[in-house]
């Protein structure tokens, strides 16, 4: 059974950087499309980035494109989401997902707690 596990989140200023990692065990990685969703106090948890199983397909939520870039390196088992230009409204849980396409997930990680200070 597959687990994913989040890390690289933080406390960062408005305009800042982070870098999230999603490591997965259990099983590889490279058949299956990944995504990071993310879910704010209050608020429903929305899609943010897409990325299929070699890498070729991504897709963004329009809030974040232009910002935010997804990655994948399958030999590591490991999913990136590399966020710049950081906004307040960015602030949110973060979690990795697993899926069979890059618009259905099945398997999700715990999350990693993002907060952009303004």
């Amino acid at each position: 059974q597959v687990q994913l596990v989040e890390s690289g989140g933080g406390l960062v200023q408005a305009g800042g950087s982070l870098k999230l990692s999603c490591a997965a065990s259990g099983r590889s990685i490279s058949a299956y499309a990944m995504g990071w969703f993310r879910q704010a106090p209050g608020k429903e948890r929305e899609f943010v980035a897409g990325i299929s199983w070699g890498g070729g397909t991504t897709n963004y939520a329009d809030s974040v494109k232009g910002r935010f870039t997804i990655s994948r390196v399958n030999a590591k088992n490991t999913v990136y989401l590399q966020m710049d230009s950081l906004k307040p409204e960015d602030t949110a849980l973060y979690y990795c997902a697993q899926g069979r396409s890059i618009w259905e997930y099945d398997v999700w990680g715990q999350g990693t707690q993002v907060t952009v200070s303004s």
